[in-house]
């Protein structure tokens, strides 16, 4: 069983950055994939950014890349989305996501869900 707990999230001005966190309970953190996903309202959930459980590797959605950093600190049982440049568009509820395999863009694929940070993005 692993719980997460999201963090971080707020309102910020375009183009500004915000990161989130997201705290996992368990020993066994370090073996679980790891995601971000997003959702806003009358919206399906949209991936976002993950990254395995080593840190080798990290996915993100294009319209993502080159503003979102994911990251994890496995002592500290956390995972971490940068999130720079932001836009309104980025406006929604975050969610972090664990699963006992290899990383996914698929949320059906995650095992354990927290319960979502919201961010809000001003023009």
């Amino acid at each position: 069983q692993v719980q997460l707990v999201e963090s971080g999230g707020g309102l910020v001005q375009a183009g500004g950055s915000l990161r989130l966190s997201c705290v996992a309970s368990g020993r066994t953190f370090s073996r679980y994939a790891m995601g971000w996903f997003r959702q806003s309202p009358g919206k399906e959930r949209q991936f976002v950014a993950s990254i395995s459980w080593n840190t080798l590797n990290t996915y993100y959605a294009d319209s993502m890349k080159g503003r979102f950093t994911i990251s994890r600190d496995n002592a500290k049982n956390t995972v971490y989305l940068q999130m720079n440049s932001l836009k309104p568009e980025d406006t929604a509820v975050y969610y972090c996501a664990a699963r006992y395999s290899g990383t996914s863009y698929r949320s059906d694929e995650y095992d354990y869900w927290g319960q979502g940070t919201q961010v809000i993005v001003s023009s």
